[in-house]
């Protein structure tokens, strides 16, 4: 087992967890958030929240060895329902290509309107010929 704390230039963790876990051939994050530098650098706009949200979720697939194709399983947090349409919206420009699995739900979050967590495959690694 492998454990990742932060991708280099994204936010580390607010508590005492590992950003990602490797285990055996998948990769299991930790809930991502809006944060770009720390919980008070945040974008404005929702839109914008959930593509930082992907984008530090993407980086921790990365440093792990996964990537958004191998994701498996996605469990999203909004804290509105109105949020799911524009969700929605930026979920598809960087998920749409073969979607995972995902759930879902509106919950109450401390200081972030939203966080994502996902379950991925690591890239297989080609075979070395010597």
């Amino acid at each position: 087992m492998r454990r990742i704390n932060s991708a280099p230039g994204f936010i580390g963790p607010v508590g005492p967890y590992s950003q990602a876990v490797v285990s055996g051939h998948l990769v299991f994050t930790a809930g991502q958030i809006p944060a770009q530098s720390d919980l008070n650098d945040q974008p404005a706009d929702f839109t914008e929240q959930v593509r930082q949200t992907l984008r530090n979720l993407e980086a921790i697939l990365i440093e792990a060895g996964s990537d958004f194709s191998h994701v498996i399983k996605v469990n999203a947090y909004l804290t509105d329902p109105a949020q799911l349409e524009p969700f929605n919206a930026v979920y598809r420009e960087l998920l749409g290509h073969a979607p995972p699995a995902r759930t879902t739900v509106c919950v109450a979050l401390w200081g972030v309107s939203l966080e994502i967590d996902c379950v991925a495959e690591l890239i297989a690694k080609e075979p070395q010929h010597g």
